[in-house]
């Protein structure tokens, strides 16, 4: 189904996407409860490591992503529209620098909490925020800002 959107309210997304993450991740708790997966190998601190590295880098995205959403005045919030374009800074490197950053925090959880579930549902939860979110907010900036986000959108991808 095609929905038109609406410039006013913003892409129409009206599920916070962290919250999503939040969701999966204990979608995978309950299966690990119920369907247990051998969880020896997150008792190491080799994943604990791994782990610490995943939300470092998260923070380094989510962090910059923020920061300049704020210099720029502009909404993180889906239900509003958007006051500007954001292609440069962490931008240039990723469409979609807040979600990179939200995936890696979901992995660097999962290397401490020892639940393989968390790892089989990624991709899953990927498509999801690619399938329900990203391309409903690629649409509204492509109605919202035109030429100016196709040629971003063909210069930088949609993840990494």
């Amino acid at each position: 189904m095609n929905t038109p959107i609406n410039k006013s309210k913003g892409p129409g997304v009206y599920f916070p996407p962290p919250l999503l993450f939040v969701f999966i991740f204990f979608v995978a708790q309950f299966l690990q409860k119920k369907f247990p997966i051998d969880d020896l190998l997150f008792h190491t601190m080799t994943l604990k490591i791994i782990g610490t590295l995943f939300l470092v880098i998260a923070i380094f995205f989510m962090a910059r992503s923020l920061r300049q959403f704020f210099l720029t005045k502009n909404t993180v919030i889906l239900i509003k529209p958007a006051t500007s374009l954001q292609t440069t800074g962490i931008y240039a490197i990723t469409r979609n620098p807040m979600y990179v950053g939200l995936v890696l925090i979901y992995m660097g959880i999962a290397c401490f909490v020892g639940n393989w579930w968390t790892f089989i549902l990624l991709p899953i939860l990927i498509l999801m925020v690619q399938e329900y979110i990203i391309k409903r907010e690629e649409k509204y900036l492509e109605v919202e800002f035109g030429q100016a986000f196709s040629d971003y959108r063909r210069k930088t991808r949609r993840w990494i």
